[in-house]
């Protein structure tokens, strides 16, 4: 009671820190003022947090090397910039029994990207797609 009285004095509120203690503790602060700074806080925190973009390149089973070379090309810029890389090859009609030559490419474009980049996820095969997940190598 003398908490709550001592709180309406200074125009201030009393706000319960521990209930479970023996006596419960409290504060006297400015509720509203206090509502303010944890959300500046968390806004803050949420500004210094990553954000991760994914980008993703097609391939073919049966993709020449130099549609290989840009598409390639392609990944390095996107690697370089910080994104993560979905790289997949997409098996159309009956071309799905040659599931090697696309486990072939992906791995081949993972050993082209090994300096900048490394493999998050191998390639597996998911439907009519075969799936490569890769991240940018920490830049220390």
């Amino acid at each position: 009671m003398e908490g709550l009285k001592k709180a309406q004095e200074l125009g201030l509120d009393l706000v319960e820190i521990s209930a479970k203690s023996d006596p419960p503790i409290c504060k006297i602060i400015n509720y509203s003022k206090f509502l303010y700074d944890q959300k500046k806080k968390q806004k803050e925190i949420k500004s210094k947090t990553a954000k991760v973009v994914m980008k993703e390149i097609r391939f073919g089973p049966n993709t020449e090397t130099h549609d290989y070379n840009f598409k390639l090309n392609h990944a390095k810029k996107f690697i370089e910039d910080g994104c993560k890389l979905k790289s997949y090859v997409f098996f159309k009609g009956r071309s799905i029994i040659h599931k090697e030559r696309g486990e072939i490419l992906l791995l081949k474009l993972a050993q082209d990207l090994e300096e900048i980049a490394k493999v998050d996820q191998m390639p597996k095969l998911e439907g009519k797609r075969m799936i490569m997940l890769l991240s940018p190598l920490v830049k220390k």
